[in-house]
């Protein structure tokens, strides 16, 4: 079975969230079930010049963006034991990064056109090819349309998958013929049309053969106006052709066990050590090393889906009631990072807000921490809650979406449970489970339990793939 995988981005290349993990990752633990999976994606200027220098040019075409033409070289790279083709045009990706510029609606209907157009310069053809958020939504569409009548192309299925809703690629209608080269017929709400736009999300959703979105329950949420963004209804008409697969994580790069940024080696046969971590990290962080002191962690963007408004909401409340710590590293919303360094000014030595990314900062606060605060407005999957469960940091979370489908709240009663919930997204509810979870770890008996339980679990891709795979199996002969 083989199956092309086509995204904007794919760690370990570039990576701005889970979208490049999942491509990163996913192709890897489906070759032990027999899918032989490549990836596809931009040669962006940004990728380092480690991985550029070890790729080989296999052939270069010209790609019809609407009524003109484009170069496109191809390179291929082959990387622990997974072929990437890299598709090279100076003019769309020559950048600093993967997104954010005015045209990057042309520059991923290249993206589409070209990933199809490449495979027979490759002389790869997929039985499915897999699409990855919006960017590559139109990809079903100009298949139809441009290629389903070459006898190469028949048989060729697609998936697409949601990552995030929010990000919908809607753009005016001209589009629909200047970069595509589709006809009027197209322009239908069964089709691409949405609220008079061209959406590639909407292409996606209603031409691929399935739809698959990060998690089981934000499979659900989606199919509703609170979380739909407006496409509700095109969801709720693919019926059991929308699924949920949750999101794992590469549990070999991801390992206390053998992980090079941390200050001490730790696993469930030896959590002890985790403590070694704890105080490190207080020390680099200029907090007091006290591993009696509860230590709260946060790694990811910092923008109001995250709950941020929540925590700043209560945050001086919560320290000044709790002898506690609290590591913040991210950036994003200027307005957010402001504020979060005016709480770091207010609570010096107990309130560390780093502005800015360090990936080995960002395992050693997972590995550092005792507990993980992540109460999401919306979250389609989450990594970080699974990052932190790998480390031994217990999460504390909002019930939505894949937080709800991988953290279950902590029973006194039955001793079941891996982390803390609370289900309305408000500061109270959320000030109360936070208080809650550091009442619960100061008791070392269940602190112990869960720490041991949360090192045990499986968070790794094995799960998922498989279900991948029974779901490709259903769309081939």
């Amino acid at each position: 079975m083989n199956v092309l995988f086509v995204g904007a981005e794919c760690a370990p290349f570039l990576k701005t969230g889970g979208l490049g993990d999942v491509l990163g990752a996913l192709p890897a633990a489906l070759k032990p079930l027999g899918v032989e999976a490549r990836v596809m994606l931009p040669l962006y200027n940004a990728i380092p010049e480690d991985y550029r220098s070890r790729m080989e040019t296999i052939a270069e075409i010209r790609v019809l963006v609407g009524w003109r033409y484009a170069y496109c070289g191809i390179k291929e790279l082959e990387h622990d034991g997974i072929i990437y083709y890299f598709l090279d045009n100076e003019q769309y990706f020559k950048r600093g990064s993967a997104y954010g510029y005015e045209d990057d609606g042309e520059r991923f209907a290249f993206l589409c056109r070209a990933a199809l157009e490449s495979l027979s310069a490759i002389g790869y053809w997929p039985d499915i090819i897999h699409g990855h958020d919006w960017h590559t939504g139109m990809i079903p569409a100009l298949l139809h349309h441009h290629y389903s009548w070459r006898q190469e192309y028949t048989g060729i299925k697609t998936v697409f998958t949601i990552h995030n809703l929010q990000y919908q690629g809607n753009y005016l209608p001209y589009v629909l013929g200047d970069w595509f080269g589709l006809p009027p017929h197209y322009m239908t709400y069964d089709h691409v049309e949405f609220h008079g736009s061209v959406s590639f999300m909407k292409a996606g959703i209603q031409l691929s053969d399935r739809v698959t979105t990060v998690s089981p329950s934000y499979a659900g949420e989606i199919t509703t106006p609170e979380y739909g963004c407006g496409m509700e209804g095109a969801l709720l008409s693919r019926g059991n052709s929308l699924v949920g697969i949750v999101n794992g994580i590469d549990d070999v790069l991801y390992d206390p066990a053998t992980d090079a940024q941390l200050q001490a080696y730790y696993s469930a046969a030896s959590s002890d050590a985790k403590m070694v971590c704890k105080t490190a990290l207080q020390w680099e962080l200029g907090l007091r090393e006290d591993a009696e002191v509860p230590l709260i962690g946060m790694v990811g963007r910092l923008t109001g889906q995250k709950g941020l408004p929540l925590v700043l909401e209560r945050l001086d409340e919560l320290m000044a009631a709790e002898n506690m710590q609290l590591a913040l590293l991210g950036t994003g919303d200027p307005h957010l990072e402001q504020l979060f360094r005016e709480a770091e000014y207010r609570h010096k030595g107990r309130v560390v807000s780093y502005i800015g990314f360090d990936d080995g900062l960002a395992r050693r606060i997972y590995a550092g921490s005792d507990l993980f605060l992540m109460p999401s407005l919306f979250e389609p999957c989450g990594i970080s809650q699974l990052l932190a469960l790998r480390y031994g940091s217990l999460p504390i979370v909002r019930e939505t979406g894949g937080l709800r489908d991988t953290v279950q709240s902590y029973n006194e009663w039955t001793g079941e449970g891996n982390g803390f919930s609370f289900a309305s997204y408000n500061s109270g509810d959320m000030l109360y489970t936070l208080r809650r979870a550091l009442s619960l770890w100061r008791n070392p008996d269940v602190r112990q339990r869960l720490v041991d339980r949360v090192l045990q679990g499986d968070y790794s891709w094995s799960r998922s793939a498989l279900q991948y795979k029974e779901l490709y199996k259903e769309l081939l002969p």
